[in-house]
């Protein structure tokens, strides 16, 4: 008996070194979403780490509270920033996620799936141009379906925020990879074509996971980092962040 008890001793004090204790700060029993972290008494913006049927999993929370449709805690799904990290990935790195959690990544569709089936769910996409200027689209209501379902988006519930609707267009729509074509158009795969993964239509009025391009080369193609709808143009953008905020 005190030889086991000896045993647990010792491995509980691993067990924060073995996870990480730089970005482990919540109680896995209970952290579902950013949400339970605020809750639990953080509110610094970072790297979390929430449970899921899969697992831990690690995750950027904006704990922000400033600006009108900008109250936190954000869970963040999808980052560009600097073009460090490459979008054009399968369909299993869409499904499990990818990049540094801190900087450019995809959340994974699967836990996105999961957090959207449990709980109610609020889009925001924040963008920025070269130039600095920033730009936001709200969406109510979000949630993605399961795998056997396509990862179908289902977004509803539009607010501007200066940048225009450009993602109804993909509402209804399953997720699409270069390995994976399921969007709507006839004659080609608009991943492979476009440079991402995403919920194509016939092929998008945007492409956030679509090449990272500096500004002077935005201007002479169109499979860039794009929101249409802000300029009227499929210029690529310096940022853009999907984020999503439990509602209830």
């Amino acid at each position: 008996m005190m030889t086991n008890m000896i045993v647990l001793l010792c491995l509980s004090a691993l067990f924060p070194v073995l996870m990480g204790t730089d970005v482990v700060k919540s109680d896995l029993l209970r952290t579902k979403d950013c949400s339970d972290i605020y809750a639990s008494g953080y509110s610094t913006s970072g790297v979390y780490t929430i449970t899921t049927i899969d697992g831990p999993v690690q995750v950027y929370c904006e704990m922000k509270s400033d600006g009108q449709n900008n109250q936190g805690p954000w869970t963040v799904i999808l980052r560009r920033m600097d073009g460090e990290v490459n979008f054009y990935r399968p369909w299993r790195s869409y499904k499990w996620g990818f990049g540094n959690k801190e900087e450019e990544h995809w959340l994974g569709l699967e836990f996105v799936h999961q957090l959207t089936r449990r709980y109610q769910y609020k889009l925001r996409v924040d963008l920025e141009d070269f130039d600095g200027n920033k730009v936001y689209a709200v969406y109510k209501s979000f949630s993605v379906g399961s795998e056997s379902e396509g990862y179908k988006l289902q977004v509803s519930g539009f607010v501007n925020g200066g940048a225009g609707d450009s993602l109804n267009y993909h509402n209804g729509m399953k997720f699409s990879t270069y390995d994976k074509d399921q969007d709507n158009h006839s004659t080609i795969n608009c991943a492979k074509d476009y440079g991402g993964g995403f919920w194509y239509n016939n092929c998008y009025y945007t492409n956030p996971t679509g090449y990272y391009l500096w500004e002077k080369e935005s201007t002479v193609v169109s499979n860039g980092a794009t929101w249409y709808n802000w300029k009227n143009n499929l210029n690529s953008l310096k940022s853009i962040t999907m984020k999503i905020k439990r509602v209830n």
